[in-house]
């Protein structure tokens, strides 16, 4: 069985196709800049040269047609498959809606729920439906799949999940926590046990996605019992550019006196808010160190508060679960950032945290232990996989199983 994992970025498209007996990657690629005048575009099969090329992608229908058409490509070098009847499902991570969650056929009832959460995730539902829609149009025949990214954290207990406010905001509106990166999450908390030796039933870990968007989930027997991001994705820890939690009555107060309207503070929360927002130099990590090494003191002062709000969800979810036996670290900073790891780790001795400087250094996107030998609480770094876990979950759905 084939499955074609898309995932879609306002500009962005990138897929895998994977054969789901020994869930091998035929095939993978990707668009950028779509909606430029040109978009690179770069495709992969699998044991094969990788295919880079400029394409005209004024809209994502024009490069999901150029993805299917490679993937078809008669050329044994390019394509993969003779047809698109190969393919059994298309998979989505798709990210929030009301009053849906798990993996589920993304037929027109989901479609509105999703579009009925576009204003608490702007810049995510959006750019899924349009895909959706095409897919939905190119390719009829081929059943379209969804995996949220709230499935993950649906047994948080109450207390957890519940916001001190009116609860007829709950019960009216669904404002509570959903928490996201859903997959990337339970992919780390799968592995985790796999690469200790470990049954995950006795496992107390923090998961730590940390990237461009981030989020620490609390895994208790391998189930999330809470995590960072709430209702939307702006909650929990700076962000890239989105400003995670901070005292909402900052809202009224800087509207009144910046003069801003509502759309005016959405904005500068989610695109100059956050590690952006502090240092005023960048969101990126790598711009943020390169900064602060020639002295930039706000730089410095935004790597200072993310790994302190990092360090700070640690100890909570510590002691949310009674302890804890392993932190692992995922994301693109997460994988690749040796020395925020280290700033992280730095102060949690006191759990049993003793990070080895020599497997920190040489840990960048490979699976990996980083902490001493016989340290009680165990640091791993753990590239993540969502496409195989929205794979899995799309085989679920074809085969009649519940998705857990």
């Amino acid at each position: 069985m084939k499955v074609l994992i898309c995932n879609v970025g306002s500009t962005s498209l990138k897929y895998q196709l994977i054969e789901m007996d020994g869930e091998a990657v035929l095939a993978k690629g990707g668009v950028e800049r779509v909606g430029a005048g040109t978009s690179p575009m770069r495709h992969q099969a699998a044991g094969r040269t990788e295919v880079t090329k400029e394409i005209h992608a004024a809209d994502h229908s024009a490069a999901v047609a150029e993805m299917l058409a490679l993937l078809q490509d008669p050329d044994p070098a390019v394509g993969v498959i003779r047809s698109l009847d190969e393919v059994a499902a298309v998979g989505f991570k798709v990210v929030g809606a009301r009053g849906v969650t798990g993996a589920v056929r993304l037929d027109e009832p989901v479609l509105r729920a999703m579009e009925e959460y576009n204003p608490v995730l702007p810049a995510h539902n959006p750019p899924y439906l349009a895909a959706i829609r095409i897919f939905e149009r190119l390719v009829p025949e081929i059943p379209r799949i969804g995996l949220f990214e709230t499935t993950f954290h649906r047994d948080i207990p109450d207390y957890a999940w519940i916001y001190s406010v009116p609860y007829e905001w709950y019960e009216k509106y669904g404002v509570r926590r959903y928490g996201y990166h859903g997959a990337s999450l339970r992919y780390v908390s799968e592995r985790v046990p796999a690469l200790l030796g470990r049954p995950a039933a006795e496992l107390r870990l923090v998961a730590c996605h940390l990237g461009g968007s981030s989020s620490i989930c609390a895994v208790k027997g391998g189930r999330s019992i809470d995590t960072s991001m709430g209702l939307t994705t702006q909650a929990g820890v700076p962000m890239s550019s989105r400003s995670g939690d901070f005292d909402p009555f900052v809202i009224p107060f800087i509207q009144e006196r910046a003069g801003l309207d509502a759309a005016g503070v959405v904005t500068a929360l989610t695109t100059n808010g956050g590690l952006k927002g502090i240092s005023g130099v960048s969101g990126d990590m790598r711009d943020l160190e390169e900064a602060a090494a020639a002295g930039n003191d706000r730089a410095r002062l935004a790597l200072d508060a993310f790994a302190y709000d990092v360090k700070k969800y640690i100890g909570a979810y510590a002691a949310a679960m009674g302890g804890i036996d392993a932190i692992a670290f995922s994301g693109g900073i997460g994988e690749n950032g040796v020395e925020m790891r280290a700033q992280i780790c730095e102060g949690l001795e006191f759990l049993g945290v003793e990070l080895d400087e020599a497997r920190n250094t040489a840990a960048r996107r490979v699976e990996a232990i980083i902490s001493r030998e016989r340290a009680r609480t165990a640091v791993l770094v753990v590239p993540t996989n969502e496409e195989i876990i929205v794979a899995r979950a799309c085989v679920a759905v074809l085969t009649g199983r519940e998705w857990v």
